[in-house]
């Protein structure tokens, strides 16, 4: 577990590094997730681990009930501040060790990871990280712990493998290529299905562009 807190931090690090090179230009790109901006997906990370549980029980009151309105109101209660704030506040809190109840650090892991590909990708930013994180994040996609604003369920039934860290999961249809493209895949990301190998991609195509 310590160890995974440490890929944790180490993520995060990497992650400030590529904020922290973005032009004021960038900022207003549009991310991967259709309701943020890049700005935007900053302002989510943030409001994960910052707000309160008070704050969090508001805001789910004022969306009805609905978990992807709840994520968005606590993003738009962060987005006032500047990217270079935001930016700092993460570098300030890499070795946080907050996590939704029960959840462990693969939700904060998972944070990251996907987060990072929804802006890097539209800025045309190459995901350089080490295969073996995403490991857990993989694991995490496939299981059955709820959280809010990265996770889409329901995917096709298939032979998911990463073929650069020999995880697998599932039986069907194989879809299979690199973890970085696969763990985005499995998030609901479209972007990187291209880069994905099998007779499964179609659907899976289908099902991350729905």
């Amino acid at each position: 577990m310590t160890d995974l807190w440490r890929t944790v931090a180490d993520e995060r690090l990497a992650f400030v590094a590529l904020l922290e090179g973005l032009g004021p230009e960038q900022w207003d790109v549009a991310s991967l997730c259709p309701a943020w901006t890049v700005h935007g997906v900053l302002a989510h990370l943030v409001s994960a681990q910052d707000s309160g549980v008070r704050q969090k029980l508001l805001a789910a009151v004022r969306a009805g009930g609905s978990p992807a309105r709840t994520t968005e109101l606590l993003a738009e209660q962060y987005a006032d501040r500047s990217p270079g704030e935001l930016v700092a506040w993460v570098r300030a809190h890499v070795d946080s060790r907050f996590a939704p109840p029960g959840m462990g650090p693969r939700a904060p892991l998972t944070d990251v990871m996907v987060h990072r590909v929804d802006i890097a990708v539209p800025l045309g930013i190459a995901l350089d990280r080490p295969p073996r994180s995403w490991v857990p994040v993989l694991d995490f996609l496939v299981g059955h712990t709820p959280m809010l604003g990265v996770l889409r369920r329901g995917f096709p039934a298939a032979t998911y493998r990463a073929t650069d860290v020999g995880w697998q999961h599932g039986a069907g249809p194989e879809v299979a290529g690199p973890a970085g493209a696969l763990g985005p895949a499995l998030a609901g990301r479209a972007a990187l299905v291209d880069e994905l190998t099998g007779p499964g991609v179609p659907a899976m195509r289908d099902w991350a562009t729905a």
